[in-house]
């Protein structure tokens, strides 16, 4: 890595650098570390630097193919005995067991995410209309819109695509966010942190976005006749959250496309409970680090089970 001037007028403007072999290609990556740099600011910003291009290197890796390689006959066979390992049959939801999910589907996911709405509340807003007092609006706006972008998914027979994914964002944020429906704008990145400041992801860089969901949206067609569909979904889901590319909202647009999908295939959909966010973070962990699927697939079939005994509709 290397140091990079750029000046402009009286002004010098560094950037910490790193030119790395993807393929065939060079690529670079480059962070801004600021104007007019005194030596001992410099020295301390490029260490925080170079641990943000670290990151981006190994996503920059794990992005550019989504499985390694093509799965065997033996990989495919051992995934669909998981799947029937968790007793899925498929069915179609009647019209109140799709409210019932609806209501734990938005109440979770937006819990997930820091809403402080409580189960109870989110069933009065999608059932009677009924808002909680001394609640934010957004709050509000977004419970309305993930209700809303569940019956968006259950009609379209898209199974996915760049529209479909600006579609998706901008039902669920129109309300509360001024960028619903735009992608990261150049130069505009973005990093997950933990509670303690450090950094566990950093999303793609603006300028591969659209190119990277290009990408994977090419290697679904490929695979879509081929791969079980909770495999597929899974693939979508963790290489969206992967690329990260919204300022906000990928979560719940990330996991709003993995049921998509499961309902294309006439599966079931899934939910991803509050009380396993922490196992949901380790397993996009373990796949964003090690492109490790199986966490996520057992999360989806545990998921599955959890749900059904609250619906009580998956019938052996």
């Amino acid at each position: 890595m290397y140091i990079e001037i750029r000046k402009l007028g009286k002004k010098k403007k560094y950037y910490l650098a790193h030119s790395f072999r993807e393929g065939k290609k060079i690529k670079k990556i480059r962070r801004y570390l600021g104007i007019n740099l005194q030596k001992k600011q410099l020295k301390k910003l490029k260490e925080r630097a170079k641990q943000m291009i670290e990151l981006q290197i190994e996503d920059y890796k794990i992005i550019s193919d989504p499985l390694k390689q093509e799965l065997t006959e033996d990989e495919l066979s051992a995934i669909k005995k998981l799947e029937s390992k968790a007793d899925i049959k498929i069915e179609h939801l009647s019209k109140k067991e799709w409210l019932h999910f609806t209501e734990l589907f938005t109440y979770n996911t937006n819990a997930i995410e820091g809403s402080e709405l409580n189960q109870r509340e989110v069933k009065e807003i999608v059932e009677e209309n009924k808002w909680p007092q001394d609640v934010e609006k957004w709050e509000i706006s977004e419970t309305y819109g993930v209700a809303e972008a569940i019956k968006y998914i259950r009609k379209t027979k898209e199974h996915i695509s760049i529209p479909l994914i600006r579609k998706l964002h901008f039902i669920v944020f129109k309300n509360s966010k001024p960028f619903a429906g735009k992608f990261r704008k150049m130069g505009e990145e973005v990093a997950v942190r933990d509670s303690l400041g450090n950094t566990l992801h950093i999303g793609a860089p603006s300028n591969r976005v659209k190119g990277l969901l290009e990408e994977i949206i090419g290697w679904y067609n490929k695979h879509k006749n081929k791969y079980p569909p909770i495999l597929l979904s899974a693939v979508i889901h963790n290489q969206f959250e992967t690329i990260h590319p919204f300022r906000d909202g990928n979560g719940r647009v990330g996991r709003l496309l993995l049921n998509n999908i499961l309902l294309k295939y006439n599966f079931p959909p899934v939910n991803i409970y509050l009380k396993n966010r922490r196992e949901y973070y380790n397993a996009l962990q373990e796949y964003q680090k090690k492109k490790d699927l199986k966490p996520t697939l057992n999360l989806i079939l545990k998921e599955y089970k959890n749900l059904k005994k609250d619906l009580g509709v998956y019938k052996k």
